[in-house]
């Protein structure tokens, strides 16, 4: 008779699920044999618990399946949290697999015997403890299920003895549940009425924005036919980034303090606003209070109205809620405000470039992904850690139509990056993938994860996996903080990380490494890393003080940098000397060095 593990794996493969993310470890070795025994599903070992869910949520946004993660109980247990808060904040479907103490000692404060259901409470939409054979079947199912229709995370803990034991289906008898396998997502539109008067809404806007999320995703198409037919703009929360391309003349690119100019004089000048799928949190970039009549497309209801008040909230999928939206809308005659919006537009392309290219000490973080982007497939995908290299992601990386890229958005978590990154290959062995990393993040968890990738790189289809470390020796993002938001000097005992040579690590661990400090090396650089026949680390020195400029300095901002400065930052005459130059270029293009 089979025990309760290999019906669990084979429950799985019912399901869908062909790869594992995980670590061993001894509370969930009855579910490991059988994956070896069994064979069918692919198991990934990662060097960190927390990686492994950062896989899973990374393979659920790339996919669309559910990513599926795995440890043992306890600590291993703990340490899947933050992966899991990711996909619950960015709503991706994942199952997580956990271990736990023998249900013969819960309760007597065992070694590594936690409350696993109480610690995923708040993390999980289902998370269950299988106490009998029987129950297993339908905590397969069920967890699987609402992972999929919520777009959230599952939980299912198994303890030791459970996973050895027979398994027996459940009786036909009352006090047991017979479950079954499947899961079609529904076609989710609103009714005619409440189409009809958001229609009556936009049409009658004559400045409109469109603001598109994550959610907009497989609606790139019909997002470009509205903004046609409305004359509008379309700016992009940072998760929507390859929602729709930027090299469309109207789209104004990311919106926030990552943001560019355009997003923002576009929400600042509008006097109508569509949402779509989005749950862009900042309500200061977003039209004040009774400037714009709004109308948001959600298929999650949780999320309408939520961030700025819509006079029609139309619960559905975006496509096919703006397939049934479009015939209402009406072209609209003048486009002086469309014309405005694209003006701004090909300003701004001009703006970045000259940021990027202006000199730095020793190379500008901007040109590096400015140099990176023109250099991609359009089936690339790209991946960022959270800091200041999301600032150039967000602004210097040009998406195109094909390419696919994302980061930990809600949750903002460090570390993030390579893990994706790796998942993305694994879903996408034929497609290049980069990742973008400060050296904060490379340092915390993703060096590790290198090892990773020295150990199943061969398996990919396409050798091309770069890494691009922005190695500037400062925990950037927060130093930037302290200056602009706290009005603080820089916290040297906080802020000051080694300097490590992230490119000769990857050659000790059998990878290609590639060093700049040279910003006119920085393009063949990247034409090297991105046509090898093997992983890279690509490794930029680059400037600390070259300030992560928002679309607009407010008084308040202005106020507290130079308050920090004031104060005595270590590095004050550096950063004001960058600032000066950074903005000066953008003014005289060439004219600032």
């Amino acid at each position: 008779m089979a025990m309760v593990s290999d019906f669990f794996v084979q429950r799985l493969k019912s399901w869908g699920v062909s790869r594992i993310y995980g670590y061993p470890g001894d509370g969930i070795n009855g579910v490991l044999g059988a994956l070896q025994r069994d064979g069918g599903i692919e198991f990934i070992q990662v060097r960190h618990e927390e990686m492994a869910a950062f896989m899973a949520v990374a393979h659920a946004k790339f996919t669309g399946e559910v990513g599926v993660c795995l440890s043992t109980g306890g600590p291993g247990a703990t340490h899947l949290l933050t992966g899991l808060y990711d996909a619950k904040l960015d709503h991706a479907p994942v199952f997580a697999i956990s271990g736990q103490a023998e249900a013969t000692v819960r309760g007597a404060s065992y070694q590594q015997e936690l409350n696993l259901d109480r610690v995923f409470a708040d993390v999980a939409e289902y998370v269950q403890e299988a106490a009998a054979s029987a129950q297993v079947r339908h905590l397969v199912d069920r967890g699987m299920r609402i992972a999929l229709a919520r777009s959230g995370v599952s939980v299912v803990i198994l303890p030791k003895d459970i996973q050895k034991e027979p398994y027996e289906e459940p009786a036909v008898a009352h006090g047991f549940t017979r479950s079954g396998i499947g899961y079609a997502r529904p076609k989710v539109v609103p009714y005619e009425a409440d189409l009809a008067r958001a229609a009556e809404i936009l049409n009658a806007g004559a400045k409109v924005a469109i603001l598109i999320g994550a959610g907009a995703r497989g609606a790139a198409d019909e997002v470009a036919e509205a903004a046609e037919l409305l004359g509008a703009g379309v700016a992009k929360a940072l998760l929507g980034k390859t929602a729709i391309s930027d090299d469309l003349p109207f789209v104004t690119g990311a919106i926030g303090l990552l943001g560019t100019k355009p997003s923002s004089d576009m929400m600042t000048g509008c006097d109508t606003l569509l949402m779509i799928g989005t749950g862009f949190p900042w309500a200061e970039f977003l039209p004040k209070d009774g400037q714009a009549r709004a109308v948001q497309i959600d298929i999650e209801p949780a999320q309408l109205s939520l961030r700025y008040p819509a006079e029609v909230n139309l619960h559905g999928d975006a496509a096919e809620t703006l397939r049934l939206l479009l015939p209402r809308l009406t072209r609209k005659a003048d486009r002086s405000w469309r014309d405005e919006i694209e003006a701004g537009i090909a300003e701004w392309w001009q703006t970045l470039e000259a940021r990027a290219m202006t000199p730095a000490d020793p190379v500008n973080p901007q040109r590096v992904v400015w140099e990176m982007s023109p250099r991609l497939s359009s089936d690339a995908i790209v991946t960022s850690d959270s800091g200041s290299c999301a600032n150039w992601y967000a602004r210097d990386y040009r998406a195109k139509r094909g390419q696919m890229a994302s980061l930990s958005g809600g949750l903002a978590s460090m570390g993030a990056a390579v893990p994706y990154a790796i998942a993305a290959k694994f879903a996408h062995p034929g497609r290049p993938v980069v990742a973008l990393v400060g050296d904060g993040a490379m340092q915390m968890n993703n060096m590790a994860e290198m090892i990773t990738v020295a150990k199943y790189w061969r398996r990919w289809r396409d050798p091309r996996f770069v890494v691009c470390v922005f190695n500037n020796q400062d925990l950037n993002e927060v130093t930037w903080e302290q200056r602009v938001m706290d009005g603080n000097p820089r916290f040297d005992a906080s802020q000051d990380i080694p300097d490590v040579p992230y490119a000769r690590f990857a050659e000790l661990i059998g990878l290609k490494g590639i060093f700049v400090d040279d910003p006119e090396k920085l393009g063949a650089a990247w034409d090297a890393a991105l046509s090898a026949d093997i992983p890279v680390i690509l490794e930029v020195k680059t400037d600390p003080e070259v300030a992560p400029l928002p679309p607009h300095v407010t008084l308040a901002q202005a106020k507290a940098f130079m308050t920090s400065m004031a104060k005595g930052d270590s590095r004050a005459g550096h950063v004001i000397a960058e600032t000066a130059r950074q903005i000066l270029h953008e003014v005289l293009p060439g004219k600032g060095s």
